[in-house]
């Protein structure tokens, strides 16, 4: 039989999946792997939902959404990010926010042109680019090892003649920071300097613990909406993980291409989900106000349980519900501490070199469970690696 493709044949499963694969051996396992909350879909958008499919609202609907769902994205994104954007021609609704990103870089990339991003980096980001034939262009700043930060003179100097498009996470999955905005200006600067798009994944800005540090988009920047393409999900922001309902927000030329796209790949996002959604995104409703106090609160709640080891530190997130540890005291390498965690203690975290070898000295717990089991889970990680 003939090869399969060669590009697909290299992907692999994230460690991300594989520990949350392998942690389904126990039965009694705590796991900290996915971004997946605990936390309930709110009722008002289930039964949305729910009325969508028992009045037959089951069919498909045109390859950018429901019109009607994407003038309430509309409405949504200038009150939150003061961007308007015109439903016609220049949103698109998406199966979850991954699909959006995967559309966009479908549509913008040729055989060999360049995407950079910093790392820590979200790791779909990667084998997406690798699936549309890009080239990942990972960025690490050796001064911001320790900050799992990076700089914009580092991006400047990935920029080649092949770069086509930046991609930004703010605030970071896996790292819970957030983008200053001298950073995001500079990132806007070299987008012109240099004609190039961006790509803004911001689907965890509505996790920020301290709304005076909620960041500003890029694209409200001089000259960079066009260049812009806005992709946000109602997965974190509602607790609507299984919908899997995302938008992107760009210009006519972007958003065209991958509505054509969209007509080829899955044809349009689940019609109950976009019914659920115009409920979620009501401007006369709060469904998400009490999430970032829920997560603030678990994250307090596995600091205070991290500062009890010798041999771990957490790096405090400013957002999102990820925290990043560092288990450089342990001696051992992120996977084999993350697998022989699980072997022995039946807790499930994410090697930290899945985001770039920068963090090969991490791991990342995902604090989406319920705090009692949250500090049970961190119990046994602080005692395995303080015995090590």
């Amino acid at each position: 039989m003939k090869e399969l493709s060669r590009v697909i044949s290299a992907i692999e499963p994230s460690l991300t999946r594989q520990l949350f694969n392998e942690a389904k051996k126990y039965n009694d396992v705590i796991d900290f792997t996915l971004g997946d909350p605990d936390i309930q879909t709110p009722t008002g958008i289930k039964l949305a939902g729910c009325d969508a499919i028992i009045s037959g609202k089951t069919r498909y609907s045109q390859n950018a959404g429901l019109l009607e769902l994407r003038q309430v994205i509309s409405r949504y994104c200038e009150s939150k990010e003061n961007l308007k954007y015109d439903p016609q021609t220049e949103i698109i609704v998406s199966v979850g926010a991954m699909e959006a990103v995967f559309l966009a870089l479908s549509s913008m990339l040729n055989d060999g042109d360049e995407v950079i991003f910093p790392a820590p980096y979200y790791v779909n980001y990667k084998q997406m680019v690798e699936i549309c034939h890009g080239v990942p262009v990972i960025v690490t700043d050796p001064n911001g090892v320790e900050t799992l930060t990076c700089s914009i003179e580092a991006i400047r100097a990935a920029i080649t003649d092949n770069t086509k498009l930046i991609i930004l996470n703010t605030p970071s999955n896996p790292s819970g920071k957030i983008f200053s905005w001298d950073f995001i200006q500079g990132v806007a600067d070299l987008a012109k300097e240099f004609d190039l798009y961006v790509i803004t994944d911001e689907v965890y800005k509505c996790l920020v613990y301290d709304n005076a540090k909620r960041p500003k988009s890029i694209a409200t920047l001089p000259g960079m909406k066009e260049r812009t393409l806005y992709i946000n999900s109602l997965s974190k922001e509602f607790c609507m993980t299984g919908w899997r309902i995302g938008y992107a927000l760009g210009s006519p030329e972007i958003i065209s291409a991958m509505t054509k796209l969209q007509e080829n790949v899955a044809a349009c996002a689940p019609l109950p989900s976009q019914y659920a959604a115009m409920e979620a995104l009501r401007l006369d409703k709060d469904y998400s106000a009490k999430m970032a106090k829920i997560f603030a609160k678990r994250r307090n709640a596995l600091v205070e349980e991290i500062q009890k080891s010798t041999k771990l530190k957490a790096i405090i997130p400013d957002a999102t519900f990820y925290m990043m540890v560092n288990i450089k005291e342990t001696g051992m390498n992120s996977v084999n501490f993350a697998y022989s965690l699980l072997k022995q203690t039946h807790v499930a975290v994410v090697p930290g070199i899945t985001y770039g070898k920068v963090c090969n000295d991490y791991i990342r717990i995902a604090f989406t469970l319920d705090e009692e089991i949250l500090r049970e889970g961190v119990r046994r990680i602080v005692k395995y690696a303080d015995s090590l």
